[in-house]
């Protein structure tokens, strides 16, 4: 039994984004992959390969991001905020060392780095959300 029928989520999308002009790409049942309202995309980025160390999970991250904005129109000038977890705040030095060349200078985002427990071996998840050019 399937969660729900294509042409009914897409209709049900269509009328959404007609009323309150939120737009979701990527849309599962618990989450959409980004989600854009009034100029503003947010989406959440872990490593696509979660058996990497935190130095890999972060870099594999950020490279994730470029594309989450390459896919919007958008790149790292548009950044607005990135919230960063990490399982062991010890790796903020390897943040730091990956994130302070990734980031244009004069254009780093509102930044926040947190610690949590994430589910699995994830040892980082980012929270970002960027200006893009609205449709």
């Amino acid at each position: 039994m399937t969660d729900s029928h294509p042409a009914a989520d897409r209709a049900g999308r269509a009328r959404q984004a007609g009323r309150t002009g939120i737009e979701r790409r990527g849309e599962s049942r618990r989450w959409a992959d980004v989600v854009v309202h009034r100029g503003v995309a947010r989406w959440v980025e872990v490593a696509d390969d979660p058996t990497l160390d935190a130095h890999g999970q972060i870099a594999q991250i950020l490279a994730q991001i470029d594309a989450t904005l390459t896919s919007l129109a958008a790149d790292r000038t548009c950044l607005l905020q990135v919230l960063i977890f990490l399982t062991d705040l010890h790796d903020t030095a390897t943040l730091n060392h990956l994130w302070d060349p990734w980031v244009i200078p004069g254009q780093a985002p509102v930044r926040a780095v947190l610690q949590a427990g994430l589910t699995g071996t994830l040892k980082v998840e980012m929270v970002v959300s960027a200006a893009v050019p609205e449709a």
